[in-house]
């Protein structure tokens, strides 16, 4: 069968591609991070998707559409109602006069309920917008997936598990942590001619967990002793909530943002008894961890999840800081070792300008989501310059146990470990 998957790239997504190319289906992975060299992966984006023929080009030959793509929040770049709704309407529009009968399409758990964010009512938005098509559709609507991979909220899990003291946020709902094994099974059995159409099911586990439990869970797996967990007052946790917003308008995707704030009060908890009928009996997480050692490179990843963050704050502010410094206090330092190498006058003032603008240029660089690879590259290249011009015209300054040169080397290696843990999947 050939089949095009909406947001291929993402967590849930990259596995459905994974288990039904292995299965013999010609599949075509669609979303904004698509690899240029790879056939089978075509660059969209659902922001643009402001029409039914934007889809047309994508879906020649196609014979069903798996859609996973998903947001937060509302962030530059990024918009749930094109996402969620106006994107995918016109997507399953484009299906209905391409004849693309089977649609399944992703939701998320508890939307029918209540929808106390955007991110919820666009959701529910594109699940009606899709009832309306005369398709043969299936909306599947997960808790929490927990897999192998992590991404998101599963990701944040792993990183708060490494933690000695494990931060609780007030009014978490329960959780119905469903394995991502049982998701992509369930998305098999409904690409198959004799599954049911326009069904709405449910994807959760057998059991309930509060936040701290699946912590809790996962800590264990890791085979590490208990840790204290600390609940946090509501003023706390609206402060860390509002920095995640914050931080998103520079383009990151925090899991803990305004919207994660509004939605785990709601908790994803949902009809187990609902997916019955695609003969999908989910597994426990605990079940999953019994099968599933940890690897050390799970541990790592967990470790290095909350170190991420204050790496590129860290280098950010470096760079700014370093910029102001040579402009302010360091200016008469700066020029000082200017003229020491022969370098006077006008020359050195421009020269020291230079510098502290191409510092200030790379800390925002670094700072922001998009260019960042690009900053910590400039970073490194510019930090080596650096050296090489220093050793030219002011070699004594190697003979400085707290001189430049010293410290330069550290800071390279940190720019390197950025570059390393730079990507989210």
């Amino acid at each position: 069968m050939k089949i095009a998957v909406i947001g291929g790239s993402g967590l849930i997504g990259s596995a459905i591609v994974a288990r039904l190319t292995l299965q013999g289906h010609c599949v075509f992975s669609l979303s904004r991070s698509a690899r240029p060299n790879d056939p089978a992966a075509i660059k969209v984006d659902l922001s643009e998707a402001t029409s039914s023929s934007y889809w047309m080009p994508h879906l020649k030959g196609i014979e069903a559409v798996i859609n996973c793509a998903g947001v937060l929040q509302d962030s530059p770049g990024e918009s749930t109602s094109m996402v969620h709704h106006q994107g995918v309407a016109n997507l399953f529009t484009a299906c209905e006069q391409l004849q693309i009968r089977r649609v399944i399409h992703f939701s998320a758990i508890g939307v029918d309920r209540e929808t106390p964010s955007d991110f919820s009512k666009t959701k529910l938005s594109g699940d009606l917008a899709l009832m309306e098509q005369d398709l043969d559709w299936i909306i599947l609507r997960p808790s929490v997936v927990i897999g192998r991979p992590a991404y998101g909220a599963s990701a944040l899990m792993r990183g708060l598990a490494a933690l000695p003291l494990v931060p609780i946020m007030p009014n978490a709902g329960s959780l119905q942590v469903v394995l991502l094994e049982d998701v992509v099974r369930t998305v098999e059995l409904c690409l198959d001619v004799a599954a049911p159409s326009r069904k709405i099911v449910e994807l959760v586990g057998p059991h309930k967990y509060s936040f701290g439990e699946v912590v809790a869970l996962i800590r264990r797996w890791y085979r590490w002793p208990p840790a204290w967990q600390v609940h946090l007052p509501k003023a706390a946790s609206s402060i860390t909530y509002k920095v995640g917003d914050m931080i998103s308008l520079l383009g990151w995707r925090p899991p803990v943002r305004s919207t994660a704030e509004r939605e785990i009060a709601r908790g994803a908890t949902g009809n187990l008894e609902n997916s019955k009928g695609l003969s999908v009996v989910p597994k426990s997480l605990s079940e999953f961890f019994a099968s599933e050692p940890a690897s050390v490179q799970e541990r790592w990843f967990a470790q290095m999840y909350l170190l991420k963050p204050a790496v590129f704050i860290v280098l950010c502010l470096f760079w700014i800081s370093t910029a102001f410094v040579s402009l302010g206090p360091g200016w008469g330092y700066g020029i000082g070792l200017m003229n020491e190498g022969g370098v006077e006058g006008a020359v050195a003032t421009l020269v020291v300008i230079a510098g502290a603008l191409a510092d200030l240029a790379i800390g925002a660089a670094i700072g922001w989501r998009r260019t960042s690879r690009y900053g910590l590259y400039a970073a490194i290249g510019i930090s080596i310059a650096y050296a090489i011009i220093g050793t030219i015209l002011v070699p004594r300054l190697w003979a400085d146990p707290l001189g430049p040169m010293l410290k330069i080397w550290p800071i390279i290696i940190l720019h390197f470990v950025a570059l390393a843990i730079l990507d989210d999947r």
